[in-house]
């Protein structure tokens, strides 16, 4: 049996980063990115169900779970993180799952290398457009996560790099966006243009608000292992 509960790590340019792995070892690989203020134990839910027919791999991204927390945070520092994880595991090319944040790093990898990217899949993901900011509140205790990379990710959530928009286009990968639905503060009319601005796009929607993989693992990982073996278009 896999152990889902071990943790390895690599040095991704200077930045540890913390990381879990179950399937066969000479399965084709697959990364998963887990969103603000996650870890790479979001995906435990759904980490067996993939990991029957692939390699998976889920990095705590930095700032978060036993990852180096450098104090030092952006989406675009987090899309390199990940592409020095992929050289430092010897991962040429990588099908990749990013959930809401970790579908943004998702996005710009695939965008930037799409080289590396067989297939994509973002589930709940918000199109690059600004919306009105709001201030998030720290909670009280300690937290599995440094602060700090809130704020610094909120704000470009918020008001994205206008080129991220265009730069979808460079995507060559075949994309799956999957939309929570209108429980999810993810505003849906966005998430289906998000899977309109990716070449090969496609969208599905499974009602069960933001959390998809958690609320409804089954249908999630059907709809992504379907898309995953499904013959290119």
């Amino acid at each position: 049996m896999i152990d889902h509960h071990a943790v390895d790590a690599v040095d991704a340019g200077g930045v540890r980063l913390a990381y879990r792995a179950a399937g066969p070892p000479d399965a084709p690989p697959l990364v998963l990115l887990h969103a603000l203020g996650e870890s790479s134990a979001d995906w435990a839910a759904v980490t067996p169900a993939f990991a029957r027919e692939r390699r998976v791999y889920a990095p705590d991204l930095r700032g978060h779970g036993r990852s180096d927390w450098p104090g030092t945070y952006s989406l675009d520092l987090m899309r390199t993180d990940v592409v020095r994880f992929l050289d430092a595991l010897g991962l040429d090319r990588v099908d990749l799952i990013g959930h809401s944040m970790g579908g943004a790093v998702a996005y710009l990898l695939a965008a930037s290398h799409p080289q590396r990217v067989n297939r994509l899949v973002l589930e709940d993901v918000p199109l690059p457009l600004p919306r009105r900011p709001t201030t998030p509140t720290r909670p009280d205790g300690d937290l599995a996560f440094d602060w700090e990379v809130v704020p610094a990710i909120r704000r470009q959530i918020d008001t994205p790099d206008p080129e991220w928009l265009g730069r979808l286009g460079r995507i060559t990968a075949e994309s799956l966006v999957v939309g929570g639905g209108p429980d999810s503060h993810v505003p849906q009319d966005g998430v289906a243009e998000l899977a309109r601005r990716l070449p090969g796009g496609r969208v599905v929607t499974i009602p069960v608000g933001h959390l998809v993989h958690h609320a409804a693992p089954e249908e999630f990982t059907n709809a992504v292992s379907d898309f995953l073996l499904a013959e290119r278009g």
